[in-house]
């Protein structure tokens, strides 16, 4: 399958962090995490969403969260905390591809610009590996937690997401 300008950029991006990865090519109707893993038999808790959080008052500030697929994210108490604003939301899909370049479902915290900062839920760093996005909805990245350590602006987070039982 041939790559798009996006995922060509992101690849550049992990290629830079020395990590090793693998991508999983699919098809761009699966790309939404829980259709991803049924359709390709993988378990939610080894995937990693990645969300795009902006404040709603004042300067316009932006943050790119990573929870495992089976959390949800704390966007009321933790993330509002980190991001230090009285009230934040997601961001909306024009809103994450203008910023980002990236689609809904492919969205990866590799080759976000510089201001933005990257929060890695902990619990993402205790798994052997986690697929994210490419960039696109056409493919996946499957790569060691370990490459957050990595990035810039990142800070790898306890609590940042809420168990789905807790939900």
């Amino acid at each position: 399958m041939s790559s798009t300008a996006i995922e060509q950029t992101v690849i550049s991006s992990l290629q830079a962090t020395g990590a090793s990865y693998q991508i999983i090519d699919i098809d761009p109707k699966y790309a939404d995490t829980l259709e991803f893993c049924k359709q390709y038999d993988y378990r939610v808790e080894e995937c990693g969403n990645t969300i795009i959080v902006r404040s709603k008052r004042g300067e316009k500030k932006f943050s790119a969260c990573v929870v495992r697929g089976s959390d949800r994210l704390d966007v009321n108490r933790r993330v509002k905390a980190l991001m230090q604003v009285s009230r934040l939301s997601f961001a909306s899909s024009d809103e994450t591809r203008e910023l980002t370049g990236m689609e809904i479902g492919g969205v990866t915290p590799f080759d976000l610009p510089n201001d933005i900062v990257i929060y890695v839920d902990a619990k993402v760093m205790q798994l052997d590996s986690v697929i994210l996005g490419s960039g696109s909805r056409s493919s996946k990245i499957k790569v060691a937690p370990s490459v957050f350590e990595q990035l810039l602006n990142t800070e790898i987070i306890e609590g940042l997401s809420l168990s789905p039982e807790l939900g």
